[in-house]
C-alpha cells in the first residue's frame, strides 16, 4: 500500500518584509497617504493585493507599520549622532548632517521628513497617528535635552542653561530643514542654517590661531 505524502502546510513567504516596507515607505513619502493607491503599493512591493492584506492589513494599517519602522530606524540613528563621545558641537554637527542626507537623497528628489510630510496631515483626523507622532517628537526633545544636560555638566555650556528649551530649539531647526527641503530650498542654504544653529547653541568657535 502506498501512503500519500502529507500535504504541505503552506508556501513560505516569498517576500522580504524589510524590503517591502522600505519600498512602500518611498511610495508614501512621494505621494502622501491619501494619494497613494493600493495598486502603487502592490507594484512597489511586488506583492498582489491579497498578499498585501495578508501581510500588513489594509492601507492604513500598512502605513502605520511603515511609520513605526521609520521611527525606530531614525531613533537609532539619532542616538548614534548624539553619542557622548565628543563635544556637543560635534554631536549636533553629526545630527544635522544625518538629517540633511536623509532629506536630500543622492538618488532622488529632496523629500523632507517622512513623518512630517505624510504623518502630520493624517494626525488631524487619526488619533492613533497623532499620538504616535506626538510621542516621537517628545522623545526627540528628551534626547536633545539629555545631550545638552551633559554638555552643561562637561562645562561646555553655562550652568544656568535652559536645557529643555534649547533642545526644543534644535528640534525646531530640524523641522525647519525638513519642511524647507521638501519645498525646494537649496541644500547649501539649509547647510548654512544648520551651521548657524550649531553656532547659536554652542557659541562660535574661536578663530584659528587665537
Amino acid at each position: 500500500m502506498v501512503q500519500n505524502k502529507p500535504a504541505k502546510r503552506g508556501r513560505p513567504r516569498a517576500y522580504d518584509p524589510d524590503a517591502a516596507l522600505a519600498r512602500a515607505r518611498d511610495v508614501f513619502w512621494t505621494h502622501g497617504f491619501a494619494a497613494t493607491s493600493l495598486d502603487e503599493l502592490s507594484v512597489a512591493t511586488q506583492m498582489n493585493r491579497p498578499s498585501l492584506y495578508g501581510a500588513f492589513g489594509d492601507k492604513r494599517a500598512f502605513y502605520r507599520t511603515v511609520l513605526e519602522r521609520y521611527r525606530e530606524q531614525m531613533r537609532d540613528k539619532v542616538r548614534l549622532a548624539l553619542a557622548p563621545d565628543g563635544s556637543l558641537r560635534e554631536a549636533l554637527t553629526r545630527l544635522f548632517g544625518f538629517y540633511l542626507a536623509v532629506y536630500f537623497p543622492e538618488d532622488g528628489q529632496p523629500r523632507g521628513c517622512f513623518m512630517i510630510s505624510t504623518g502630520v496631515p493624517e494626525a488631524a483626523t487619526d488619533p492613533d497617528i497623532r499620538q504616535l507622532l506626538a510621542e516621537t517628537f517628545r522623545g526627540f526633545d528628551r534626547m536633545l535635552e539629555k545631550r545638552i544636560v551633559k554638555a552643561v555638566s562637561d562645562g561646555e555650556l553655562p550652568a544656568d542653561t535652559d536645557c529643555a528649551t534649547l533642545g526644543r530649539m534644535v528640534a525646531s531647526a530640524v523641522g525647519y530643514i525638513a519642511i524647507r527641503s521638501r519645498l525646494g530650498e537649496s541644500r547649501d542654504l539649509l547647510e548654512s542654517f544648520a551651521a548657524a544653529t550649531v553656532d547659536h547653541v554652542c557659541g562660535k568657535p574661536a578663530p584659528a590661531g587665537a
